[in-house]
């Protein structure tokens, strides 16, 4: 592992820590001290002991760890979402994709990793305090140069972009960008929505139908952690289970 390189160093599920690996820095924790300089040159999978003879692990980052742990000024995208968005489209390596409600920048990192060197992510928000800090959590993971962004009203203004293959909306009131995602998208492709109630859900559901979306679907995604112990294995307690209504719907035309 090299300097500057984002590291998972994992003893248990709260002993957790995303890092960006720099000479001189420790991390501290709980369980003692871990020196960056003791990480440098290890492979992945490898065992470090703290300072205080405690077990920890390097591991790479994954997609989950990525958008759970960026630095945070809003409510982000899931990745339960997240991954149900990706099914639902034919999103990949290549693909030109809008995102409205850039927020903190949690689904800008997922798609710009998904959609790789040759594809690119469009993503609007109208708040310069929430895209400073989003630009900064996606330049942190090196994909800046996937992503083009914009500081726009998009109800006001619409998109700049043209047939791109799929569209994600995160705000509000969606279904009065739904007119400008049609102009958008290519024909056939996909219109994604997620919004937090009902009443949201309904407004923009007939909007898309108003303009000739077709396969539409709702869905919320629950997901429940379970426990493996020597006795009384259970789902666990706590868990994130209402996070949004998710609508997926294609372009006809």
């Amino acid at each position: 592992m090299k300097e500057g390189e984002r590291v998972v160093i994992f003893r248990d599920r709260r002993a957790n820590y995303l890092v960006r690996l720099k000479k001189g820095l420790t991390l501290r924790t709980h369980h003692g001290d871990i020196k960056h300089d003791d990480i440098l040159g290890l492979d992945y999978g490898s065992l470090i002991k703290t300072h205080l003879g405690k077990d920890f692990y390097i591991l790479p980052p994954t997609h989950y760890d990525r958008m759970m742990k960026v630095k945070r000024k809003t409510t982000i995208v899931y990745p339960k979402d997240a991954g149900w968005f990706m099914l639902k489209t034919s999103v990949g390596p290549g693909s030109r994709v809008i995102e409205v409600g850039t927020g903190s920048g949690s689904l800008t990192i997922f798609l710009a990793s998904i959609v790789g060197k040759e594809g690119k992510v469009y993503s609007y928000e109208r708040r310069d305090d929430l895209l400073e800090n989003a630009i900064g959590n996606v330049e942190s993971y090196g994909l800046k140069d996937r992503v083009v962004f914009h500081l726009e009203d998009v109800e006001a203004k619409g998109f700049k972009e043209r047939e791109v293959d799929a569209v994600f909306l995160d705000v509000p009131e969606p279904w009065t960008l739904i007119p400008h995602a049609r102009k958008a998208l290519k024909g056939g492709y996909h219109l994604v929505s997620l919004s937090p109630n009902v009443e949201q859900v309904k407004k923009t559901v007939l909007e898309m139908k108003v303009n000739n979306f077709i396969r539409n679907e709702i869905v919320e995604i629950l997901l429940r952690e379970i426990m493996v112990r020597e006795v009384g294995t259970r789902p666990r307690e706590q868990a994130i289970v209402h996070t949004g209504y998710l609508i997926t719907a294609q372009k006809t035309g």
